[in-house]
């Protein structure tokens, strides 16, 4: 996650640089396959492992592209990459079309080609069974306990864009970066309700068997294939498969397999026929110092955020380093044991994987953390390790003259530690330290896997919103070196005051 804002910037600046195949489509007929990106992560019933061949990708969105593929003459060929990054990948020209549950908006259209509409998606409530006072989506304007209550969003999808528009003033709204998470978190309590598109919906229903549908399902849009700007010919051979699919009962059958197909989705042929008008969706564009006007005070709020998390969690994850540290040095056998397996879990495990375990696992044994809390616990544990060790070369690299010394003066081994020994250790220590404190700021962005909207998540929620991804990736990346630079300099003013003065 260190490298994700690099990453972003280097696909943001691909989408520039990058040009357009002269002709997509005879690329893909002369090479063979139709490469179409999706997240796997997202789940069913649109991508996810056959549970008899876990190495086997099913789902309605992959027996679509290969119905696809095969209008076209040729084969289908899945890339995995995350789902809010499809666009970057998609001017890289690393895939030839986004297929992914990807929702028709004016943004996007701003930055790309869509083909007619393959499914007609309607938004679906959902409480827990025992919320009894949920009853309706007016219901959502209602306080629990005085407190609004608590909305959980696919982040960057269609239903967090309803919730926004229609009760950003009522809700708490959560982040999520799948649907089954916010799930679960409903039926665990943390959350009120969540919204899923209705394929989600139906596709779950037997594996969250605690939640209920409230009222009529609403807010309906459109799942489009996209495209790159200019790739006429591909989009008309996708147009054209799409309603031969349609009129040929082939996609009818396809939804009715996975038991997505509703009445509503007599209308895709009507709407194939009309052509891209049909929807009614006209693209916008937002660029230049007007997206860095309207978004960037959004921006600079998540900036907060993050220096705030890290600001709490590197303070807990040196007093615990340290601790760990002395304990793995000085303490009974059993105990520097033990210190010494904590250091090696905590490094050897990935932080997203501990910030899981806090915020998600623990609910299911009645321990409730709230997100907030939770990102700090998770950065100050992961980082203690590695502070633990930067102590331990630190307190090691004091010759064990200076103990012996205290210890002949009288004094007791824990205020020699306390009054020799450490104060010397922390001024060896300052500069790695710093550095992980750097490092941690950057870090902040796993957080958003339990629903933290960092300045990371924020850049990725207004690219996708606005289309505008080079410019607010340059902002963001502005905004992390002006994080950074004051460490920098406070490195540079620790190092020569904690300098001994026979070292000047």
């Amino acid at each position: 996650m260190r490298c994700s804002l690099l990453l972003c910037c280097f696909l943001a600046g691909s989408a520039i640089i990058a040009p357009a195949g002269a002709n997509t489509l005879d690329e893909i007929r002369l090479r063979g396959t139709l490469i179409w990106g999706a997240d796997a992560e997202g789940g069913g019933p649109y991508i996810f492992s056959d549970p008899e061949d876990p190495r086997r990708m099913i789902g309605f969105e992959v027996e679509l592209a290969d119905l696809l593929a095969k209008e076209l003459e040729v084969k289908a060929k899945f890339l995995q990459a995350a789902w809010d990054t499809l666009p970057s990948l998609l001017n890289t020209e690393e895939i030839d079309i986004i297929l992914n549950g990807y929702e028709l908006t004016s943004p996007r259209l701003g930055t790309m080609d869509a083909t007619v509409p393959y499914y007609i998606y309607e938004l679906t409530l959902l409480a827990h069974r025992d919320h009894a006072t949920l009853q309706s989506w007016s219901d959502l304007r209602k306080r629990v306990d005085g407190d609004l209550q608590r909305v959980g969003v696919l982040g960057n999808s269609g239903a967090h864009t309803h919730l926004q528009t229609q009760f950003s003033e009522d809700v708490e709204i959560s982040l999520y970066d799948g649907n089954t998470n916010a799930m679960r978190e409903v039926e665990t309590g943390k959350l009120e309700a969540t919204i899923a598109d209705n394929v989600v919906a139906t596709f779950y229903k037997d594996r969250f068997t605690e939640l209920r549908e409230v009222g009529s399902p609403a807010g309906r849009g459109y799942y489009v294939i996209y495209l790159r700007k200019g790739d006429d010919a591909l989009r008309a051979a996708l147009d054209a498969a799409i309603l031969k699919l349609l009129k040929s009962g082939e996609l009818k059958q396809l939804y009715q397999r996975y038991g997505i197909w509703n009445a509503t989705q007599e209308q895709l042929l009507g709407l194939a026929e009309q052509g891209h008008e049909a929807t009614g969706i006209k693209a916008t564009s937002l660029g230049g110092w007007q997206v860095i006007r309207s978004r960037g005070p959004l921006l600079f709020e998540a900036a907060g955020i993050t220096i705030v998390l890290a600001c709490l969690s590197m303070p807990l994850a040196i007093l615990l380093g340290l601790s760990v540290a002395l304990l793995r040095l000085y303490g009974p056998l059993p105990v520097r044991w033990l210190a010494a397996v904590y250091v090696e879990i905590l490094r050897g495990t990935p932080l997203m994987l501990q910030l899981f375990v806090i915020y998600y696992l623990l609910p299911e044994i009645g321990i409730k953390i709230p997100a907030f809390y939770a990102a700090i616990a998770g950065l100050a544990i992961n980082y203690s390790a590695y502070e633990a060790e930067i102590y331990r070369a630190g307190l090691q690299a004091i010759p064990r003259g200076q103990m012996e010394a205290a210890l002949a003066l009288g004094m007791s081994p824990a205020l020699a530690l306390r009054r020799i020994i450490v104060p010397q250790a922390v001024r060896i220590v300052v500069p790695p330290v710093t550095n992980d404190f750097i490092a941690l700021f950057k870090d902040t962005s796993v957080c958003s896997v339990i629903t933290i909207v960092e300045l990371t998540k924020r850049y990725s929620i207004e690219a996708n919103t606005t289309g505008a991804v080079l410019e607010l990736a340059m902002l963001t990346a502005l905004l992390y070196l002006l994080m950074s630079l004051p460490l920098a300099q406070l490195t540079s003013y620790l190092e020569r005051r904690m300098r001994p003065k026979y070292a000047e």
